[in-house]
């Protein structure tokens, strides 16, 4: 976990209703969701094997380790998992070599944060190494801390990454507000007792309590997350 989170900027979540927004990645923040998808393809068929569209949803939005486990399991690739975990990550940190794609709405939204000094966090299942290099296009001064996949114990779809960032803001996790695209974030962010925006981005996620479902982040703004904090605290 990496974090810089300045006295002044933790000082504005004391006493509010809203105290901190957690933001997932791929798929939420940057539209790359299609891009781990078509590096897992042509791994794969480095290996001599063709991945079915039916996978898809099951290694979306996934820790590292369970998306390219299952993948070897269902394709009885002969590598390892570590081995298969460096060639995904050398291949996607390829990819993205000349930046990343936001996804509709965010940039407006990570601006609008800033600017009412939000504690601002990107919560992800993905390595330190694929967090660094997204953000280098991004924009790292967005974030006050950063939570990466390989750095927690147990990842998505287990509470802790979530609880670790709140934690960092020294927050109460049911007054976070947690953007996710995928099932499997929207359960860690809800063990972890965060409130959930779903923007989905491969499969459906239905509305429930705690939750509400946005079709894009342009959707999205502060006084939406704020609403979403008091209507369900």
């Amino acid at each position: 976990m990496t974090s810089t989170v300045p006295a002044s900027l933790t000082r504005t979540a004391e006493g509010a209703a809203l105290q901190a927004v957690l933001l997932d990645m791929d798929g939420t923040l940057v539209d790359t969701e299609g891009f781990w998808w078509d590096v897992e393809k042509e791994v794969f068929a480095d290996l001599g094997h063709r991945l079915e569209e039916p996978w898809r949803d099951v290694v979306v939005g996934g820790p590292m380790t369970r998306s390219a486990g299952y993948l070897i399991d269902v394709t009885g690739a002969d590598i390892s998992l570590d081995e298969l975990t460096v060639l995904l990550n050398d291949r996607f940190e390829k990819r993205i070599r000349h930046g990343v794609p936001l996804m509709p709405g965010a940039g407006r939204l990570l601006a609008e944060l800033a600017a009412s000094q939000i504690p601002t966090a990107l919560v992800s299942a993905s390595h330190r190494r694929i967090i660094d290099r997204v953000l280098d296009s991004v924009g790292h001064h967005h974030f006050a801390l950063t939570v990466a996949g390989d750095e927690v114990t147990r990842t998505k779809p287990h509470p802790e990454p979530y609880l670790t960032a709140a934690a960092g803001f020294g927050a109460d996790p049911w007054r976070c507000a947690v953007i996710e695209d995928t099932a499997t974030g929207v359960a860690a962010a809800e063990a972890a007792g965060c409130r959930v925006v779903a923007v989905p981005s491969v499969a459906p996620i239905a509305p429930a309590a705690g939750r509400v479902v946005v079709g894009s982040l342009e959707e999205v703004d502060l006084a939406f997350l704020r609403k979403l904090i008091t209507a369900t605290g």
